[in-house]
């Protein structure tokens, strides 16, 4: 009987090597385009040899969170950049006021917490504005420095914030304290994967449950490595020159 070849001659632990090196080929492979479509990107690191990180901070929901934050960083010295969505910046303009009265910087986290990618570019600029209007009216501060809902973005998206005079900012370093993994997760995570140049992301708001314990350790060993926290501009500044 001749030996046949064929695709369902092969045993059962062939096919599913097979099945899984082909889906393997085509996750890359999609990797691959959407890196290469998406050919505007937002800043996810500056590349230095300087031991300086920016600590930021995401707060759209709730009053509890951020006051310990804050109070947090002022009892480390340090200064970082807060990204405040525009109802909350409304919701709670004490608290805005606070950030600023600290030193710390302020940047947009958009109005609505949407994906931008979803809408056209005149809606895209119309939320980015609608927030910068009332981070203005509150705080006074012309922001120019925006991290997306979601982190979500795709060329529009970069195009719009470009065309409003903003900067998109990503991170190189996300602490995990949105999913309250527990707060040794979120200490051992940016302990480890922080590195010169690093955009650490972390949250202020009241979902996150388990960032003010983290945090003062966090603080505390990223000094502990040799590290100097400053703002996402101050950092920025470090970039080569084009």
């Amino acid at each position: 009987m001749p030996k046949v070849f064929g695709f369902c001659k092969l045993s059962t632990r062939t096919r599913i090597t097979l099945i899984s090196l082909m889906a393997l080929v085509i996750i890359i492979s999609s990797v691959v385009y959407v890196q290469a479509y998406h050919s505007k990107q937002p800043v996810y690191e500056v590349q230095t040899d300087k031991k300086i990180v920016a600590l930021t901070f995401d707060i759209s929901w709730g009053n509890k969170t951020p006051m310990p934050v804050i109070e947090i960083l002022k009892e480390n010295n340090v200064r970082c950049t807060f990204f405040l969505s525009g109802p909350w910046v409304k919701e709670y303009p004490d608290i805005v006021n606070r950030i600023k009265s600290d030193g710390h910087e302020i940047g947009s986290h958009g109005y609505r917490h949407v994906n931008l990618s979803n809408y056209s570019k005149t809606e895209i600029m119309e939320e980015i504005m609608k927030a910068h209007k009332n981070i203005k009216e509150v705080a006074g501060v012309n922001a120019k420095l925006i991290r997306t809902p979601n982190g979500d973005y795709n060329d529009q998206v970069i195009e719009a914030v470009h065309e409003v005079k903003y900067e998109a900012i990503q991170w190189s370093t996300d602490s995990l304290d949105w999913m309250n993994p527990g707060v040794d997760t979120i200490i051992e995570r940016v302990g480890k994967k922080v590195h010169p140049g690093d955009i650490i992301l972390m949250h202020a708001s009241d979902t996150c449950k388990q960032t003010t314990e983290a945090l003062p350790t966090v603080i505390k060993n990223l000094k502990a490595q040799g590290y100097e926290l400053v703002t996402v501009s101050e950092l920025l500044k470090e970039r080569p020159a084009q």
